[in-house]
């Protein structure tokens, strides 16, 4: 009998050891399908045909971090600078999958898009092996998977959205373990999953509150103290990264206006203006979402997931509720816990949208939680699929029905005469630039890319893709043409891109500065 046990589990095993496989193919199968319907493969996708911006900084730091340590010349915009090293507003961090890829791979312009697929596979293979579940609640996870296009299209990018998504539904599967096993060891690594998660992003904090309430759910004081250190400890060293590490953006990145009433105005009119503004961006909001479904607006189909998301979420947590207050089952109380974080941290990050971002700028910030959302509302006990078909038919018709933004959705690829055009600029830089390597960070490696210029009376987009060229050190300051012309001679930065026949060529022309690199769609100018 002992024998017959034995060989049982370690089939059960084998099996598990089989649906973590089949999850973690599904990213470069989802990600191969996605280029397919575009006649390309996924070695074709290129990022220097990318019209997503923040692609560049991301990528050229990491690229300083694995050449140098850290860049040699500063990032920044309108020539702001951090007060230590040279990094620009977004915590370093955020990319620490990549910097890892990079040590054990090197890197090129291919590199953030297989890191993003096989940490992808790798989140997936953990999580099935971690929660173990059934074939049903696989194949409906897979499914919803299938239709959540937008991952996809960020795996394909050089922007780390689907590093944050994989960093959550990995703490699902780290929380679920602890539910199942009560391990010490699963929930000091929630502690250590949400704290790196909140050095990438400082609405991550809302993920240390699930193991501080686990760990004084466990040791009242203890736990309580602990936690509360914990958590100081981790907010301070985001603090610092944030104020040390980091460079001013054009405009603050969080509005505060409603929490600075409160101090100026008093608590009464703090309120007012608190309550006001909910109002008017969630009209907003509102309106938002009925348009995505009209008529596929990205930022409309973000909101319209993340609603019918919380919906699902709300529902089955009643749901639970009110069958753990009948039955007190472990495995209810277990599913309750884990669906009732995430639908707080819905409602949290609902109000910091409405309150505190860009509605547009700050609908991807959505996703995330839509991707944990997945997870958990594939793995819920169903009868009759009313969750997950209500969800999957959200997901079919807002990412594959409606027309689609190009700029949002579109796969960046290039042909041979822009790669051909890209190469010959790459040539040009490397032969031009030079890295200035005693005192640094230093002006002296930065690179300043003008986001637009007036050609003929008419403001024109600068071709700022040639500068993922730029030798691995330089900086890069992006900076607003109006800033540039009004400063031309008081700019720190040694070096200035910008569009061939604008006010800033035919300024610098006139000054007599240096060109070193021209052809029909950049220019690059030595200031000094």
């Amino acid at each position: 009998m002992k024998s017959i046990k034995k060989w049982l589990q370690q089939e059960k095993r084998y099996v598990t050891l089989l649906k973590a496989m089949l999850l973690a193919a599904l990213p470069f199968l989802c990600c191969a399908l996605r280029v397919c319907m575009d006649n390309e493969t996924i070695s074709q996708v290129w990022l220097p045909g990318s019209e997503w911006n923040d692609e560049l900084f991301y990528f050229k730091q990491v690229e300083s971090i694995l050449e140098y340590g850290y860049p040699y010349g500063f990032f920044g915009f309108n020539e702001s600078q951090a007060r230590v090293l040279s990094f620009a507003a977004w915590s370093p961090v955020l990319v620490f999958p990549w910097i890892l890829w990079g040590l054990l791979f090197g890197w090129n312009l291919m590199s953030p898009i297989w890191c993003n697929i096989t940490f992808l596979a790798i989140i997936f293979f953990l999580y099935v092996c971690l929660v173990k579940p059934t074939w049903k609640q696989l194949g409906l996870t897979a499914l919803l998977l299938c239709f959540f296009t937008p991952m996809w299209r960020y795996a394909l990018s050089g922007m780390p959205e689907v590093l944050c998504m994989g960093s959550v539904i990995a703490f699902y599967g780290v929380a679920h373990w602890y539910l199942k096993t009560k391990k010490t060891g699963a929930l000091v690594t929630m502690f250590v999953l949400a704290g790196l998660m909140t050095l990438m992003r400082p609405y991550f904090l809302l993920f240390l509150l699930l193991p501080a309430w686990l760990w004084m759910k466990r040791s009242r004081w203890i736990g309580l103290v602990g936690s509360g250190l914990v958590t100081a400890l981790v907010f301070g060293m985001y603090l610092g990264i944030n104020r040390y590490l980091g460079a001013a953006y054009f405009a603050p990145l969080f509005f505060t206006d409603w929490l600075e009433a409160f101090f100026t105005e008093g608590i009464g009119r703090g309120i007012y203006v608190t309550l006001g503004k909910l109002y008017r961006m969630g009209e907003q909001f509102l309106r938002f979402s009925f348009e995505g479904f009209r008529s596929g607006l990205y930022a409309g189909t973000f909101f319209g997931v993340f609603g019918v998301s919380f919906l699902v979420l709300a529902v089955q947590s009643i749901r639970d509720y009110r069958s753990f207050r009948k039955k007190k089952q472990e495995e209810t109380a277990s599913a309750l816990i884990l669906q009732g974080h995430l639908l707080f941290c819905f409602t949290a990050m609902f109000f910091a949208i409405l309150l505190m971002y860009k509605l547009t700028e700050g609908s991807r910030h959505l996703l995330t939680f839509v991707a944990a959302g997945i997870f958990l509302i594939g793995g819920m006990p169903t009868v009759y699929y009313k969750k997950v078909t209500l969800l999957g038919i959200t997901l079919a018709f807002l990412f594959l029905v409606k027309p689609q933004d190009p700029i949002v959705f579109q796969i960046p690829y290039g042909d041979e005469a822009a790669r051909a055009l890209f190469a010959q600029e790459e040539e040009c830089f490397a032969r031009e630039l030079v890295l200035e390597t005693k005192e640094v960070p230093s002006f002296d490696n930065v690179v300043i890319w003008v986001v637009s210029d007036r050609v003929d009376g008419t403001e024109k987009m600068v071709n700022w893709q040639a500068l993922y060229g730029l030798p691995a050190g330089y900086g890069i300051s992006c900076c607003q043409g109006a800033f540039c012309l009004e400063n031309l001679e008081q700019l720190q930065s040694k070096y200035l891109l910008t569009i061939p026949g604008g006010s800033l060529d035919d300024a610098l022309a006139k000054l007599g500065r240096r060109v070193l690199v021209r052809d029909e769609r950049i220019v690059l100018y030595q200031l000094r």
